[in-house]
């Protein structure tokens, strides 16, 4: 009789086993069939995996759109400066964001064109810390699809003016040999901001006596320097800002953050 009793056990359990099979092949099958249900839907293919790889290597041929108000803004900015070229500055800006890739990738600040003082030891900020933490960052084949005015502000004795541009770049890091971030074979899409800045009052700009907001070679702040003009922190000359003249002093990478 126990051993009677022992067979049906494993019997049984063996039926539970092949119950159990059945009902997880089931639905593996169902979840596949979803799957590929969505990824048809999403994607055109059958593969998630395939899927997306798909859609990301056709992302990074579609150029990035960019807050085109040129039409608006053009006229405003014409009204207050009649000598305003909008087509020699988004040559300027461009020109500027091509050299200050180059100058990043090669770890050299003067290969960066058109660009005021600040703006140049951002470069400068961004390639010491790169050579600090052992890291090459790389910027190449640099495609810009179109620049545009996103925004055109008047605050605190300055005009500002937004430039956003689509760029198209291949872009990563390394350290040792090691790709710390982006990649080598698929390129990147992506949007630049480049401000124009024109200081009509220094003093109500809080920049009177003064040559801007950071050292172009330490990046350390700058204040009132008086009448040497060299950084109280790394000894470097400084160069005063220019007051009422164009100049790109900033530019930075969109994301949320930047908008």
């Amino acid at each position: 009789m126990w051993l009677l009793d022992t067979k049906i056990q494993v019997l049984l359990a063996v039926l539970l086993i092949c119950v159990l099979v059945i009902i997880i092949t089931a639905a593996v099958r169902r979840i596949k069939r979803k799957v590929r249900q969505v990824s048809r839907m999403a994607f055109g293919t059958d593969s998630l995996v395939e899927g997306w790889q798909k859609q990301a290597k056709e992302l990074s041929v579609t150029p990035k759109s960019v807050s085109g108000m040129t039409r608006i803004y053009e006229p405003q900015i014409q009204r207050d400066f009649p000598e305003f070229n909008w087509v020699q500055f988004k040559n300027k800006a461009e020109n500027m964001l091509i050299s200050a890739f180059a100058a990043i990738s090669e770890g050299r600040s003067e290969l960066l064109q058109e660009a005021a003082p600040e703006l140049s030891g951002q470069i400068q900020n961004r390639i010491i810390a790169n050579r600090q933490a052992e890291v090459t960052e790389t910027y190449r084949q640099v495609k810009i699809h179109r620049t545009e005015i996103a925004r055109y502000e008047k605050k605190q004795g300055k005009c500002i003016i937004t430039l956003q541009s689509a760029v198209e770049h291949y872009h990563y890091k390394e350290q040792y040999g090691k790709l710390l971030e982006g990649s080598r074979e698929l390129l990147e899409q992506t949007k630049y901001n480049t401000e124009l800045m024109y200081v009509q009052n220094a003093k109500e700009a809080n920049l009177d006596r003064s040559v801007g907001v950071t050292c172009p070679h330490c990046g350390a702040p700058v204040t009132m320097l008086g009448e040497d003009r060299h950084c109280e922190y790394c000894g470097s000359p400084v160069v005063p800002i220019n007051i009422q003249v164009w100049t790109l002093h900033k530019f930075y990478e969109v994301d949320y953050h930047h908008v």
